[in-house]
């Protein structure tokens, strides 16, 4: 009588042999991301950190976000290679809100089947987004769950610890009616709004990834200078800009900050005001984007603010006084003003 089959995990589609290659094949590029504060290596239970010297009464704050449906068009062009700045970027943009410096972060990557180099595309990006953070990459997590993810899909979540002074918390109560508001230009889309946009562009228009945005008459009407030659896919997977290092340079002059993710500037913009003061938007400083003025063409305006960014990524409140230091010196531009109300006005 024949012995009934011993079953392995790999049977069941885990493989545990990849799962450790891919854990040794990203220790250098981990490694490449630490700073004096970290703690030991890859490999351990848990990443570990020392806090720095020099706070008085130091804060730890946490973020975590993905890249949303995004990812869907990253697979299917199988170009990976800048999601995990998206990963990193959504996550430390909402820590400097809170005037927390970014020092650390983790991520969580989970597939039906893991293959080491699609996963290692991933995580090198990762790593350059920490890089542009200025944050070690800690630790994280390759999670094979077969059933639950089909064919080559997966699934991103990024984790972001920072620190601030218990005093800087109290920034933005400082917002005062007359304020200046100044925006930073975004690199596109950044990571919200995607599946919108895919139903405008993929469904209504038909449009596939290799078209060219400067050839699209709704294009060439509202920007008939534009000289941009990106098609569709660079566009759409233009990565997120990461605004630490601005940030950490003007800090002393910025009074809030306001990361402009899903919710667009409406939704946005008052997360950094106190209460009872709104602000007016002067839409025409936006520097104009082929992307933006595409989806515009095809959503109602007000939506369209609603959803997406409009080309601002994030914005600094500052005493009028000083918004001129962040406007010659960076690429910023006067976006509106802060103002008596609760309303955020876009004019």
């Amino acid at each position: 009588m024949p012995t009934s089959k011993q079953y392995t995990y790999k049977d069941s589609g885990v493989n545990i042999d990849e799962g450790n290659a891919l854990v040794e094949a990203l220790k250098p590029l981990v490694a490449s991301t630490f700073d004096t504060q970290v703690i030991g290596g890859i490999g351990s239970f848990a990443g570990a950190y020392a806090l720095p010297s020099g706070y008085k009464e130091p804060v730890l704050l946490a973020a975590t976000d993905g890249v949303g449906t995004k990812l869907r068009l990253a697979i299917d062009a199988m170009k990976l290679d800048s999601v995990g700045i998206d990963l990193v970027a959504m996550c430390v943009n909402d820590l400097i809100c809170n005037f927390a410096t970014p020092a650390f972060f983790l991520d969580y990557y989970a597939t039906g089947k893991l293959d080491k180099m699609l996963a290692l595309e991933v995580i090198k990006g990762i790593v350059q987004g920490c890089k542009q953070a200025g944050c070690a990459l800690i630790g994280g997590e390759s999670a094979e769950m077969p059933g639950m993810y089909h064919n080559k899909d997966f699934d991103i979540a990024g984790f972001a610890v920072g620190i601030a002074e218990k005093s800087e918390l109290e920034a933005p109560s400082k917002v005062q009616a007359g304020d200046v508001l100044i925006g930073l230009p975004s690199s596109g889309l950044h990571s919200n709004g995607y599946s919108l946009a895919r139903k405008v562009l993929f469904e209504k228009l038909a449009m596939r990834f290799s078209d060219k945005l400067c050839e699209r008459k709704e294009v060439q009407n509202a920007l008939p200078h534009i000289d941009s030659d990106k098609n569709l896919l660079q566009t759409l997977l233009e990565p997120t800009t990461i605004y630490v290092s601005v940030f950490k340079t003007y800090k002393h002059l910025i009074k809030s900050l306001a990361h402009i993710t899903g919710g667009g500037i409406i939704e946005n913009l008052p997360r950094a005001l106190p209460k009872g003061l709104g602000a007016h938007i002067y839409t025409e400083a936006i520097p104009k984007q082929a992307i933006f003025a595409l989806l515009s063409a095809h959503i109602d305006l007000k939506e369209a603010y609603r959803v997406f960014n409009m080309g601002v990524g994030m914005v600094f409140a500052v005493a009028r006084e000083n918004a001129n230091t962040i406007l010659t010196e960076t690429n910023g531009f006067l976006l509106g003003e802060v103002v008596q109300g609760s309303d955020i006005t876009i004019i």
